[in-house]
Formats: structure tokens, C-alpha cells, sequence
């Protein structure tokens, strides 16, 4: 597994962590950053970014998500469409295609069987729309 691949599932076992325990993401990061297996930099800068944008990145999961409110999602496709859609519209170095191409796979290794589908066409419904979004 890549090492930003691997950044990513850390990261997102920190913000399942916080998002099931009702923790703020960024104490929980700061707990684990010593701990093992260590967070990578990577990890931290995604849970750093999701937990700065979270309030505008759940608006936009659910305005897009349609028929499906926050609450409804299985919490695992709830944190890794955070996470992706991060990288998506707030992270530069990361392609479009590859930040969705590892949500899905996170998706598919840790969710139900239909969260695949789901995290893929909800996301590409943000890279359709992602010129038209002000930062």
C-alpha cells in the first residue's frame, strides 16, 4: 500500500474515532500523534484540513447527497466523504480522479456493499460542481 494511501486510512480511523466518541478530531489527532502505529504527516494534515472545512464540506455532502442526510450514512462513508472531499476541493496536489479512486477503495474495504457506488457518485456530483464552488 502507498504511503499516502496508507496516510489516508489513518486519518480515517482518527476521524471515525472522534466522529463515534463525540470527540473534537483535533484532540484526538494530538492523543494519537505519539502513539503507534504513529499518525504520518499526511494523516494529520487531512484531519487538520477536514476538521477546518467540516462545517462547508458537510453543507455541500448534504446538499448533494440526495435522499440521504448525514445522520443516515453509515458513519464509515459519513468520515471518508469528509476526508475525500477535502482532498477534492481544498488540497491542490492531490488529482481529482485519485482522491475519489481511494475514497471508493476505502469505501469498498471497510462499508457495505452499495457504499462504493455511493461514494463515487456523490463525489463526482462535487467534481462536477467544484469550478462553480467559492473556497
Amino acid at each position: 500500500m502507498a504511503a499516502r494511501s496508507k496516510a489516508r486510512k489513518r486519518a480515517l480511523d482518527v476521524l471515525f474515532e472522534a466522529d463515534q466518541r463525540g470527540l473534537d478530531p483535533l484532540q484526538l489527532l494530538a492523543e494519537r500523534a505519539g502513539g503507534d502505529p504513529p499518525v504520518p504527516e499526511y494523516a494529520a494534515t487531512l484531519v487538520r484540513g477536514v476538521a477546518a472545512r467540516r462545517e462547508r464540506i458537510d453543507e455541500l455532502l448534504s446538499t448533494y447527497a440526495h435522499g440521504w442526510s448525514l445522520e443516515r450514512m453509515p458513519a464509515v462513508d459519513r468520515c471518508v466523504l469528509r476526508l475525500a472531499a477535502w482532498e477534492l476541493l481544498y488540497n491542490d496536489e492531490v488529482p481529482d480522479a485519485v482522491a475519489i479512486d481511494e475514497a471508493v477503495e476505502l469505501a469498498r474495504s471497510l462499508s457495505t456493499d452499495e457504499s462504493p457506488g455511493f461514494v463515487n457518485g456523490l463525489l463526482a456530483r462535487l467534481l462536477e460542481i467544484k469550478p462553480t464552488l467559492a473556497s
